[in-house]
């Protein structure tokens, strides 16, 4: 059986999007073990397409009908459900506006994480950025959650690998860890990402983001995420990371620039008012992947 997908990137966080209104099957349009299969072997950049993972285009669920105009899920490329993807929902809304399944700019997408709205900047009649209200963030360790005595894990030492980091937790619909460091360049993202991520105290694993200071008081991030490794951009850590500078009072002005491997996003707002993030969204291309028969 062949499925139409399209691969969308904003900064760089690439995501392979299937149209469950339109191209799949009734009996595969919601079914998560077949999504979770999909998303292995699609994702791979080996043997499959490429991809952080897959996201789906689905009809808003009865439960929040009135209030959503669509539905995502997404799944990370080693299988695992994500409760909201940053990226992956701004080039949710411009798959959405640019193929007509909408001709709102304004557009309300329910997920795991409750619902986002998102608003759409058109050239040329093609959505070309956008920007999602993310929502509060929450510092509650319950709520991100996380095996630790205090009610807040901020600029808490943590020992990982036999290196001492001063860490700080922040739930922005899904779970996130930010440290600071001097070189961002020369850091072992990858000997000490895994590390945290599956450390014991995080019971749904957690997102990593280590964070340089730079000269002006933007920012240089790399990203691991859970389920995908390093990716070059990720934008509810973006939101974590201005989150935690926040409470931190390291903001300098009221936008933050956040500058990925992929890409640079702006975010904005405040812990009481929500976040909101800016960035782009673009296409990169669409195609047919072969699920063996009797796969599905």
């Amino acid at each position: 059986m062949n499925i139409k997908f399209t691969k969308l990137q904003g900064a760089g966080n690439d995501y392979l999007y299937f149209d469950a209104i339109n191209d799949l099957p009734g009996r595969l349009a919601d079914d998560a073990g077949f999504y979770k299969e999909l998303a292995v072997k699609i994702s791979d950049r080996h043997f499959g397409v490429g991809s952080d993972g897959i996201i789906v285009i689905l009809p808003a669920s009865g439960v929040s009908e009135a209030k959503a105009d669509f539905r995502m899920r997404m799944f990370n490329a080693d299988g695992s459900e994500g409760e909201m993807c940053g990226n992956g929902i701004r080039c949710f809304a411009k798959y959405v506006y640019d193929r007509r399944l909408t001709d709102k700019t304004v557009i309300n997408i329910e997920t795991l994480a409750g619902i986002k709205t998102v608003e759409v900047f058109l050239k040329d009649g093609k959505v070309k950025e956008a920007k999602v209200f993310m929502g509060l963030p929450a510092f509650e360790t319950y709520k991100i959650p996380a095996a630790f005595k205090s009610s807040e894990i901020v600029n808490e030492k943590l020992n990982i690998g036999g290196k001492n980091f001063e860490i700080s937790c922040v739930s922005m619909g899904n779970p996130h860890c930010v440290i600071f460091v001097d070189d961002i360049k020369d850091f072992d993202v990858h000997f000490y990402g895994p590390l945290i991520e599956n450390n014991p105290m995080f019971p749904k694993r957690i997102n990593v983001e280590f964070v340089q200071v730079l000269e002006g008081g933007d920012v240089l991030v790399r990203t691991w995420e859970r389920g995908s490794g390093e990716t070059l951009a990720c934008g509810t850590g973006a939101c974590a990371v201005y989150s935690v500078m926040r409470k931190l009072n390291k903001i300098k002005r009221g936008t933050l620039n956040v500058n990925l491997y992929g890409g640079t996003l702006r975010i904005s707002g405040g812990l009481t008012n929500g976040i909101y993030m800016t960035g782009p969204a673009e296409e990169v291309f669409t195609g047919y992947f072969n699920l063996p028969a009797g796969e599905g």
